[in-house]
């Protein structure tokens, strides 16, 4: 089990090296490379990308317990290559079982949406084959009309869970990311069904750039989450705010489905989306969003036309 130790918030993004090894509690991982041919890498202190490729063959859930981010850490920093010029990041790890998402989980996006506090939280899936990388376009689907953002802090579970208690949640947890939850609520709401048709399109679900290990948040209830369009700040919420806290939602949702190793939750996203203006503010194939989380990084998309 990692020790969960205490790190300034204003260097939770950083690696560590110590006689050239790293430190399991602050690992940065990501995939690089084009769809369907990414390796996995990390991100040292001098937030260089290294080759993990030569060590483990990819970033999937076996590599996900304890134990083995133990082992990676152990690996020594300068055998990993460095990847030289900027290449595609992908989705931070392959093998998601489950995207399971939260809705209005922020007290101020459920006032804006005209929706009743949950009592319970809110559960729906995305589909995964709407995942993408961070930094992806966001195709447009045919039809679709009410296209919209929503900044979100994902879990990305380590262990199988079932039937935890809250107590014993973070155990379970093997570290965090930014998602995108786009949605398009014309499908989510105005075509029967549950919200899963409005939020499961391809390219819907952002993910990365980078999975951080749990032990690198000082604070999960007390980070900062943004969003923007065209450069113009739309979101400024912060995890404090969540009607259920991380801790809560895992433990909640391990009472309802087995949660294995590689599963990843949506957490919900504060006030600010473009279906909460007035007029509603859609987005539309040329708008740039970019979405955060404080020491999680942040993503950037280009929306394209459905083809």
């Amino acid at each position: 089990m990692l020790k969960h130790k205490l790190v300034s918030v204003s260097v939770a993004c950083i690696l560590l090296a110590f006689n050239g090894l790293l430190n399991a509690t602050e690992l940065r991982l990501l995939r690089f490379g084009p769809v369907g041919e990414e390796k996995p890498g990390l991100v040292d202190a001098q937030n260089l990308i290294r080759d993990l490729s030569a060590f483990v063959d990819d970033i999937t859930p076996d590599q996900l317990s304890d134990a083995a981010l133990e082992r990676i850490a152990q690996i020594p920093i300068n055998q990993l290559p460095v990847i030289e010029g900027d290449p595609r990041i992908g989705v931070p790890l392959t093998g998601i079982g489950k995207i399971i998402a939260i809705g209005f989980n922020y007290v101020n996006h459920a006032a804006e949406m005209a929706v009743e506090l949950p009592t319970e939280p809110l559960v729906f899936m995305k589909a995964t084959s709407a995942l993408t990388g961070p930094f992806d376009n966001v195709i447009q689907p045919r039809n679709g009309r009410k296209l919209d953002y929503e900044s979100e802090l994902v879990i990305v579970i380590g262990r199988r869970a079932q039937y935890i208690s809250e107590e014993e949640a973070f155990d379970y947890i093997a570290g965090f990311t930014v998602g995108h939850d786009v949605s398009e609520r014309a499908f989510q709401r105005e075509r029967g069904g549950q919200f899963t048709k409005g939020k499961s399109a391809d390219t819907f679900a952002p993910v990365g750039p980078y999975l951080v290990t749990r032990d690198n948040i000082e604070d999960v209830q007390s980070l900062s989450i943004w969003s923007e369009v065209n450069g113009e700040m739309r979101q400024q919420g912060n995890t404090t705010d969540m009607v259920f806290g991380v801790k809560e939602i895992v433990s909640h949702l391990s009472h309802f489905m087995t949660l294995n190793p590689g599963d990843i939750i949506f957490t919900g996203t504060p006030a600010g989306v473009g279906d909460g203006m007035d007029p509603p503010s859609y987005l539309t194939p040329g708008d740039v969003v970019r979405v955060g989380v404080e020491g999680l990084s942040s993503q950037r998309q280009t929306i394209e036309a459905s083809h």
